[in-house]
């Protein structure tokens, strides 16, 4: 069911409000489905009470999701499946892993040269989700127990309504195989594909080590962007992560002291960091209000965020291993082949804000690519957001992690560091 009926439960500020946060209004790639999103697509920021930046509505409206049963009808269909293939309106999914890996092998599916068929995993629930971040108070209120518990529930059970499906990955370095005159190591490839590779020789020692990151690799990668992109004033590098399953230290995030911790999972199922909404909501509280930056400060007027948001301007993802991937890889999807999709939102609800990602359904054509065997040296490049709609240009990539069936059973898993960035015209 496609929600794209504005909220009976909320009515959104008035614009008027000296308080209200900066509201950007829904803005579709040209071609593009309308997205299966709260409220017909507008920001959770247009129903700010009293400066909370509408997290006490998007909160509301998760407490309803979770109790409204439609989530668990979905996972209900598939645990109460007969074994084996599951049919859904997309194609053919499977609960396990194995499952699709033995499909995939009984039926010859075959990449080309440097790619590998495997198994992917889709949501197949097509309503938007909300996921309370764990940093939100909401979880330390004693007297709330009842709707925590909930929300807690329905935060694992978003990932009971996905698949596994049978994907071709192609060799992202072979680019120019498939579309003649196209190289991966260009803009144009980003512009065309949303995807792109580029190379970095890190001086940057210790990637556990956030502040050596924010000083050492934080300006490689911003010096990387302007030179990368013809017409580039300004590169922001914002924040990062770290991802390594079998780091045995520290974890621990700390947001105030600007260290994300090391991530002990990876993000398999199919998405995109941000949305239409949330790539301009992102960029301006991080110009005016340098929020959760951990980057260069920044200090602009409303004006001046106007001024250079009124100029094309991006969200690039980067991500380079710390050493050779041999499993786990991280895989990308190319623009043309889901243009015209309409993507899930996921509202993250924090305490001051509500960000916005993406989910998506299978579909047989969607292309993707990576880089086998990736090298320390070699970066991976995708859009996650872009600010120009007419179609002329890639709007957004999506992404995962996946698993890979032709890797060594003792392959050490990926270990990497992924920056996210604006790059400004």
């Amino acid at each position: 069911m496609n929600q794209l009926k504005e909220s009976t439960h909320n009515e959104p500020a008035t614009a008027a409000a000296a308080s209200a946060p900066y509201v950007p209004t829904l803005e579709l790639t040209k071609g593009q489905a309308a997205p299966f999103a709260a409220n017909g697509g507008l920001s959770y920021m247009s129903f700010d009470k009293d400066g909370d930046a509408g997290t006490a509505a998007a909160t509301e409206a998760a407490l309803r999701q979770a109790m409204d049963g439609e989530g668990q009808r979905v996972i209900d269909m598939i645990e109460s499946a007969s074994p084996g293939p599951i049919e859904t309106s997309r194609g053919i999914g499977f609960r396990t892993y194995d499952e699709c890996v033995e499909y995939i092998r009984a039926n010859g599916i075959e990449a080309p040269e440097g790619g590998v068929a495997l198994p992917l995993r889709y949501t197949i629930h097509e309503r938007p989700s909300y996921s309370i971040v764990s940093s939100n108070a909401l979880w330390h209120d004693t007297t709330r127990a009842a709707e925590v518990e909930a929300l807690r529930k329905e935060e694992k059970d978003i990932e009971r309504r996905g698949l596994y499906f049978p994907q071709i990955l192609r060799d992202a370095r072979r680019i120019e195989e498939y579309y003649p005159g196209l190289s991966p190591y260009t803009p144009e490839s980003m512009d065309k594909l949303g995807v792109s590779l580029a190379h970095c020789d890190s001086a940057c020692q210790n990637f556990y080590d956030a502040a050596e990151v924010q000083r050492v690799f934080y300006p490689e990668m911003e010096k990387l962007l302007l030179e990368f992109f013809p017409g580039a004033t300004d590169a922001l590098v914002y924040n990062h992560d770290v991802f390594d399953i079998e780091y045995t230290g520290d974890r621990t995030e700390d947001q105030a002291n600007k260290n994300p911790g090391v991530n002990n999972f990876y993000a398999n199922i199919v998405h995109n960091d941000l949305n239409d909404n949330s790539g301009r909501v992102r960029c301006r509280e991080l110009l005016t209000r340098n929020l959760r930056n951990f980057g260069r400060e920044q200090r602009y007027t409303e004006a001046e965020a106007d001024a250079k948001m009124s100029r094309r301007y991006m969200s690039i993802n980067l991500a380079k291993p710390m050493e050779t991937v041999q499993q786990n890889p991280f895989v990308l999807c190319a623009w043309p082949s889901f243009a015209e999709q309409s993507y899930i939102t996921n509202y993250r609800v924090y305490d001051d804000r509500v960000g916005e990602t993406t989910r998506f359904t299978y579909r047989r054509e969607h292309e993707w690519y990576w880089v086998p065997q990736q090298k320390p040296t070699e970066v991976s490049m995708l859009k996650c957001y872009d600010s120009v709609r007419d179609g002329s240009v890639s709007r957004y990539s999506f992404h995962s992690a996946c698993v890979d069936p032709t890797a060594p059973a003792n392959a050490p898993c990926r270990k990497n560091a992924v920056v996210r960035s604006f790059v400004f015209f």
